[in-house]
Parts: C-alpha cells; structure tokens; sequence
C-alpha cells in the first residue's frame, strides 16, 4: 500500500481579492482562485456562456444532413456505447429527435458479443433491426475508431454519421460528417466534451438547422434545456475534465435535477439509490447513479439502462431502477471476489520492481475488469490493465492509469513497436481498453512496462493527495459545508480538501471498516469519519479532510470526512 504525500495547492492572492471583491464568500474564493478563477463572470454558469455549437468542426453540417433525413421521413439509428455516458447520449439524441419529429430507434453493442463501437457485426444487427433497416446510423460516444464498420456500412447502403469525443487515431472513418472536439483542425474551445455533451450540442445545432429552414419560428422547437439532466449525468459519470463549459452543463442539469424537473428514469435512479434529489451532486451522480447505469452494460444489456432514460412511464422507470440497482448489488459481489484474486495475485509478483500492474484472470468477468484496475490502480498508484477471457484465444482488458501516465499514448507506442501485439485499442488518458492474444500477455507486460518507462523516464510514481491548506475555524461549520456541496466538482476542478493537526479525543470502529472520531482544533469539537480505515490513529494526526453536510433527524451539522491522516510530529 503506498502512502499518499500531503501537498499543497498553489493559491492566487490576487485573483481571490479580486474575487472577493465581486461579492464571493472569502472561502469560495481563495477555492476557486486556486482553480484558476479570475473574475466572478467565469463563474457564471448560464445557458448564455455555452460555447456556440457553430464552432463545433462539423457539426453545422452533421445538423444539416439531420435535417434532409428528417424532411425525408429516413429511419435513423443511434448506435450507442454501453456505459453511463453512452446511454445518457442515447437518451439525449433520441429523445431530442424524436421530439423534432425524427422516425428512430437506438442500437447498444453488447459487451461480450460485438465489443465496442461500430463494429461490422453491430452493422449486420443493424440491418436486422426490429425498427426495420436504417437509412441512417448516428453515432453516439463512439465511431472515431470505426474504420471498418462505417465502411460495412456504405456498403449495406446506410450512410453514417460519427459523433463522438474519443481521441482519434492516424486514420479517420469514412463517414458522412464527423462531430468531434478531438478530431484534426477542430478549433472548438472546449476539448473535454464527454459524448453526451457531443450528442447534446448536435440536437442544439440541428435545432438551430430547422428554425433557419422555416420549420420552427426563430425560438420554437423542443426545449432542449429539459435534457440537462441527462447531459449533467452522463459528463460526470464519464470523469471528464470539469472545465468552464463542463461544469455549465453539470451546474444546468443539477439545477433541474434540485428542482424535480429530470426524467422519470433519472427520478426513479435517485431513488433506489436513496439520494434526495433536492440536494443533489455532482458526487451523488458519480457514485450513486452512475454506477447503477453502468452495472448494466458490464453485466447485462444496456438497453436495460437506455430504456430507463428514455421512458415517460414513471412505473416502467421505477421497475427498470429496481432492476438496475440488484445488477449493480451483483455486480458489486463480483467485483469484491475479484479484486481480492487480484490482491493476492500481486502479492506473489515482483511488483514493487515494475512501473506497472497487469494482471489477469480465466474465471474473472469481462464487465467488471476495469473496476479492479482501477481498485488496484489507487492501492499500488501504477497505471493498470486487468484482463478477462473473451474469446477463446483472446484475452480483453481495461486499465485504468494516474496523471503522471497518459494510457492511451502508452498503449500506441507499445502498437507502434510491436504492430501484431495489440488487436485492438481506445481510449482517453485516464481510461482505456484493449484486446491481446492469450498467449501474448506475458511479452505484452513487459512492452507496456517498457512502454510506460519510456514515456515517464520512471518506474516508481509517488501518489500525493493536494489540499487547499487550513480550514479557517470560523468556516468549519454546516452552512459553509451546504453551501460546498452545491458547487459543482470533479476532475480537473476537484472537491475542496483541507490540511489541519489535531487532537484525537475519541475513535471508535463502526462495522469494523470505518473509523468514527471525535477531533479537536484550537479548542472546536468536530465529528469525523475515515471510510475503510480500521487502523486506531494516534493522540495527534496531520489530517487531509473534506468539509460535508451531515443531516440527522432533520439537522445539519458539520462533518470532516478524512481522507488521509498521519501521525503530527
């Protein structure tokens, strides 16, 4: 288990004056100075401030070839990805259609059958499909990599469009238009677009497409803003960077969610993960409704999960929760029993020596090997791949990887140097996939290994948790903790963690996992809970906490959530 650095993040004196200034509460701030924050306006998170979706490369052309189709009565199939971002932009692009007056239907590749994107075999389910053949695939969250079935497609006479946000690699498909911020020469100013943001902001341009054509009066047509939610869930669930525009539509999407204005599907995921959705966020999202979508494209089907959010029947959508939710039980059983496979097998490896972790297993489940890389990720803090049987002479992995290691470069130089050695790969920095022979493993973990040395110059990376510094005592109360929880956080903008010693004057383990503490600091009581740490701690800790709402009874108080804590010398 390595243990984490406590480090500091560099603040902005000025801009936290400046910001100040405007009328943000000082501890605001000093948080988002340190962000990157300058001015209150940047923190304005209004429709107006979206970046225009003319400056999306292609997708004023993608919109209008939507619109011919549409005028045409064509039957259109989205063709979607199986996790949270793929269903949320399945939602949001067939119920946008739909309401645009669009014949279409949706198609998700299965896990463990097609594999992912469009694949040639997903274009022969295609030209099966019950809706009748399409004359027209959309792409949702995948497609930048499919060469070989937009080209099976052209060729069953169905024309393709790509939306997508994964990087792309040195060959482009052949499709009709590709809307993509990462693609060559796309000048759009927000590269981190998860795939539902790509799908929401080609609805906005096809929106646009038909008001220009007469169709809808200049400010008619479906109200596209009540899919926020959907656009809000999928973008956290995917953990991409929460820049301007990102935390624009996360805010967006909370704000209706806080409301009770959602989809009956997202109403009724809120639910069976006991999560109020007047004080919902980001968080809640990420760990608590996300993962009940995504059980069911690592277990199941994700029709199951897309059905869910593009119902209007509040009782088919609580059903399809209920559902989802004991996948996601099941899937959480799963995932323990292989992960302490996993655990034991890095025991009997030399793996202090090497800069990664590879690891794999006959009898573990293809769904869930990307939880364990990243299970293993945090406990070891190397970039990881787990791999499970596909078929029967190959071997399918996820990997899940730490700043310092970009995973998708790392897996295209070990391409580059050994072009047979990898049949298939994707993905982004942080996350990726691939598919190797069986029996190629053993030289592959030695050519990541190689790989990941090269492009680091390291073997051995050192995990540290960032903090912003001391809590001012008169901040460490309930208000100040709500008015945190309403932000929007996540990567690339992440959740406040402060850095203060204190006296230990009570701990007590409860369920034997969690450490339940009563601290002290310059004469302030706070209550504290370490998740998952069973070890008692010192008299006197360093700690690195987060400051959260905690409601018993109907009253809120303050509570520090550690997230690291080490003996204060």
């Amino acid at each position: 288990m390595v243990s984490p650095r406590l480090t500091l993040r560099p603040g902005d004196d000025t801009a936290s004056r400046q910001l100040e200034a405007e009328g943000i509460h000082p501890l605001l701030a000093r948080l988002w100075a340190a962000r990157g924050i300058t001015r209150a306006e940047q923190a304005r998170l209004g429709w107006d401030r979206l970046h225009p979706p003319a400056q999306l490369t292609h997708n004023q052309q993608a919109a209008s070839l939507l619109a011919d189709a549409l005028a045409a009565g064509q039957r259109i199939l989205i063709v979607a990805d199986y996790d949270c971002d793929g269903a949320t932009a399945c939602a949001v692009a067939l119920r946008a259609l739909r309401a645009m007056g669009g014949q279409v239907d949706f198609l998700v590749p299965n896990r463990f059958e097609t594999g992912y994107g469009l694949s040639p075999a997903v274009v022969e389910l295609a030209c099966r499909h019950h809706a009748g053949k399409p004359d027209l695939i959309l792409t949702v969250d995948n497609g930048i990599a499919s060469i070989d079935g937009v080209e099976a497609a052209r060729v069953a006479g169905i024309e393709v469009i790509v939306s997508d946000h994964h990087l792309p690699g040195d060959t482009l498909p052949d499709a009709l238009a590709i809307v993509n911020p990462n693609q060559p020469g796309c000048g759009f100013p927000s590269k981190n677009l998860a795939g539902v943001g790509v799908a929401f902001y080609l609805m906005l341009a096809l929106r646009a497409e038909l008001r220009q054509r007469g169709v809808y009066p200049a400010n008619g047509g479906p109200r596209l803003d009540e899919l926020a939610d959907l656009v809000a869930l999928g973008t956290v669930a995917d953990v991409v960077r929460l820049d301007d525009n990102n935390r624009l539509l996360v805010s967006q999407g909370l704000a209706r969610i806080r409301k009770g204005r959602m989809q009956p599907g997202v109403r009724a995921l809120f639910a069976v993960a006991a999560r109020d959705p007047r004080s919902a966020s980001a968080f809640d999202m990420g760990f608590a409704v996300g993962p009940r979508l995504n059980a069911a494209g690592r277990l199941a089907d994700m029709s199951l999960g897309i059905t869910c959010l593009i119902t209007d029947d509040d009782a088919l959508a609580e059903k399809i929760a209920h559902e989802l939710d004991a996948i996601n039980r099941e899937r959480r059983s799963i995932e323990t029993v292989m992960r302490d496979e996993a655990m034991q097998a890095m025991e009997n490896t030399e793996a202090s020596q090497s800069a990664c972790v590879c690891v794999f297993n006959p009898n573990w489940h293809q769904g869930v090997v990307g939880l364990v890389a990243a299970r293993l990720k945090e406990r070891f803090w190397k970039p990881t791949l787990a791999f499970a049987p596909a078929d029967d002479d190959e071997i399918r992995g996820s990997g899940r990887s730490i700043p310092d290691v970009h995973l998708r470069d790392a897996l295209d130089l070990v391409s580059k140097r050994h072009p047979q050695l990898i049949r298939k790969f994707g993905g982004h920095a942080m996350a990726a996939g691939l598919t190797l022979g069986r029996e190629d493993l053993p030289f592959f973990r030695d050519a990541f290994d190689q790989a990941v040395q090269t492009l680091t110059g390291r073997s051995q990376f050192d995990p540290q948790i960032e903090t912003d510094g001391s809590l001012e005592s008169a901040f460490a109360n309930a208000d100040v903790a709500l008015m945190l929880q309403a932000q929007v956080w996540g990567a690339g903008f992440p959740a406040p963690s402060f850095l203060d010693r204190f006296v230990v004057r009570d701990q007590r383990l409860l369920k034997g996992k969690h450490l339940k503490l009563s601290l002290e600091r310059d004469h302030q009581r706070f209550d504290a809970i370490w998740f998952g740490q069973s070890e008692l701690l010192p008299e006197y800790i360093e700690a690195a906490y987060r400051l959260e709402p905690n409601t018993w009874r109907g009253v809120v108080s303050a509570q520090l959530v550690i997230e690291h804590a080490q003996a204060a010398h």
